[in-house]
């Protein structure tokens, strides 16, 4: 499939009559535009668009609609300021009583399920529960927690209440949790005995008692016996059974609050100090996220939808905003790999999964594995992807081995907006290592160094113009100096988010990693995803990363490889390597160095940690190593100093 020119996949007319995105259109009298055409106007016309949308979808909300925006610079956050509305009742209203509303998967085959009315009972029974311990309006609640039912049930009950919530995964160590709550202050804590991974039990009770112990501002400490263990949580202060806490009152309240009051803090994956605390609103949230499930994922009330994810990772929130659509969300916690990466896959068909989300890291891994799709995967309409550039023979791969009529959305945006810049189209073609289009509403372009948008050509991913899901601040930033610093220094007025992208002719885009992990050799810029996509093609690699290294006032490419089983790196691998880079590239592309490395650091999401490397080269301190999801990995690299 190499060298194909045409789309991988493109809808049929029925497809696109039938799309949500072609029934907003219809609601907006905009039918017969175009995508991009239609994509300009949401932007040119963002309050009409964003206003349509609430209606459009019936969001539930009081007060006046006006004015939509006062101001559409970055200076201060201006959507809907005279709105009231709450998260949790938005996220339930929509759900049949015996709709299955959570469909939660363990990597031990074991299963449970809560229908929209079993989900709202106890839902109010954890609510109540905060209630009678004086939790109410703005305080903040913490998760240390698997991906599993009652992860969701407290963020429910926590939002119906007002409150803040933010969550950490349970592979989190000791410091990772400190760093991250210890900030945030939340008045209580839920989390689990311990939880399995791979087939192997962890326990956090040595964990929660330092934390206990360390964050002694936390009032109540929730456990939810999650596994059989020998040893007692109950010595930690303050610390109760989740069975225990739930009240049997089952009433659940939806305290309305400001559109623009916080509804979650999430933290940013950095490598160079204590994560920063981004503080996301109720009403941009929900606004995101109803807007990339139903116009560009085409998630109804008849759909399953799944994302393999953490609750440490954005997707996590991104996930369970698919209720909203009175559909079925379906939570996976364990290991991909277990016991096998294809009977992972497989949970497509067993639960008959539309739509299904993963990372590139997934994919290669299960295309190495040799997979090959043994049924039709009827019920798969949309594959997501994210974490990462998806690179074109990823493509291949999914067209060639898994199923032909289906849409491959990679996505891409982030934690700092708790959702996408540019994503999928049900109405668009899927082409070859491009991801569809810009997300509505969103004023995206490539800029030039010099502030300049470009067509066609690699630069810096910026917005122009305020959205509503930009967060509302950071946390202990005085006078803004952080979020500044982060996304508005680079170009004043307008938001840098720090990839390095093209917008293609068609209105596609292609990402090219993270900017400020771009190479620099003799002054020319280069994106490592350029590299990775020769290196992913050779059999006797199974990984590797790329990094610039200083080097005399210019920077050297230095690239890291991590080789498949029973493969070492030769001379003649070495020459492979470059010749193949050279070939399809420029010669500026090839690496000076090429050394083996018993493996590679990755984030917790799936990011490949090139920053974190090319400061270890620099010889400069990492000080959040709970961000890398296996930091023991690191201390080899510091032997390339």
């Amino acid at each position: 499939m190499k060298g194909h020119l045409g789309p991988l996949w493109e809808p049929n007319q029925s497809q696109i009559e039938k799309s949500e995105l072609t029934r907003f259109q219809v609601y907006c009298d905009k039918k017969e535009m175009s995508y991009p055409d239609f994509h300009k106007w949401s932007v040119d016309e963002s309050e009409v668009f964003w206003k349509n949308l609430i209606s459009f979808y019936d969001v539930s909300y009081s007060g006046s609609i006006e004015p939509v925006c006062d101001d559409h610079t970055f200076n201060k956050y201006a959507w809907f300021p005279n709105v009231k509305l709450n998260f949790a009742e938005n996220l339930l209203r929509h759900g049949e009583d015996y709709q299955v509303a959570l469909n939660s998967i363990h990597e031990s085959g074991k299963k449970t399920q809560l229908t929209f009315n079993e989900l709202k009972s106890v839902s109010g029974r954890f609510q109540n529960a905060l209630s009678t311990i004086g939790f109410s309006k703005g305080d903040v609640f913490a998760c240390y927690m698997p991906n599993i039912n009652e992860t969701v049930i407290s963020m429910l009950a926590v939002s119906g209440l007002g409150g803040v919530f933010t969550s950490t995964s349970a592979d989190f160590g000791v410091n990772g949790v400190v760093d991250r709550f210890s900030q945030s202050k939340p008045r209580v804590l839920v989390t689990v005995n311990g939880y399995e991974y791979n087939g192997k039990k962890y326990s956090l009770i040595p964990r929660l008692k330092e934390i206990a112990k360390t964050l002694d501002f936390i009032e109540k400490i929730v456990v939810v016996d999650f596994i059989d263990l020998d040893e007692s949580y109950n010595e930690i202060p303050n610390t109760i059974s989740y069975k225990d806490f739930l009240s049997e009152d089952e009433g659940l309240t939806f305290e309305k609050v400001s559109f623009s009051d916080p509804l979650y803090i999430m933290y940013s994956s950095g490598t160079t100090g204590k994560p920063k605390c981004i503080v996301h609103s109720v009403g941009g949230t929900l606004l995101q996220h109803i807007k990339e499930h139903g116009l560009h994922t085409n998630m109804t009330k008849e759909k399953n939808i799944f994302y393999f994810t953490t609750c440490g990772w954005m997707m996590w929130n991104w996930l369970v905003s698919g209720l909203f659509f009175g559909g079925t969300v379906t939570l996976y916690e364990g290991s991909p790999g277990y016991p096998s990466l294809g009977e992972f896959f497989e949970i497509i068909d067993r639960e008959n999964i539309n739509i299904f989300g993963t990372s590139p890291k997934f994919l290669k891994a299960l295309e190495d594995s040799g997979y090959e799709a043994s049924s039709q995967l009827k019920s798969l309409e949309s594959i997501l992807s994210t974490g990462a550039p998806l690179i074109e023979e990823q493509f291949d791969f999914v067209y060639n081995k898994i199923k032909k009529d289906v849409i491959l959305s990679s996505i891409c945006g982030g934690t700092d907006i708790i959702g996408c810049f540019m994503l999928g189209n049900p109405n668009l073609p899927v082409h070859r290592g491009e991801i569809q289009c810009l997300g509505l509403g969103m004023d995206v372009a490539a800029f030039s160094n010099d502030g300049k948008p470009l067509l066609d050509e690699e630069g810096e991913l910026v917005c122009q113009k305020s959205f509503p899901s930009r967060p509302i601040y950071f946390l202990n930033d005085k006078n803004n100096e952080r979020i500044n610093s982060a996304y508005f220094n680079e170009f004043p007025g307008v938001w840098h988010h720090g990839d390095f992208i093209k917008v293609t002719p068609r209105g596609g885009v292609q990402v090219f990693g993270r900017s400020d992990a771009t190479l620099n050799p003799g002054g020319v810029r280069i994106g490592t995803a350029e590299i990775y996509r020769q290196t992913e093609s050779l059999s006797f690699l199974e990984d590797s990363i790329c990094v610039g290294k200083s080097n005399n006032g210019d920077v050297d490419v230095v690239l890291f490889v991590k080789m498949k089983d029973g493969a070492s790196l030769s001379e003649e691998h070495v020459k492979e390597i470059k010749t193949l880079i050279r070939s399809n590239t420029t010669p500026r592309h090839v690496p000076a160095a090429i050394y083996s490395v018993g493996d590679i650091p990755y984030t917790r999401s799936g990011k490949k940690m090139e920053l974190a490397i090319t400061r270890i080269l620099a010889g400069r301190d990492l000080s959040n190593i709970e961000a890398v999801a296996n930091p023991e990995c690191l201390d080899e690299y510091k032997g390339f100093i």
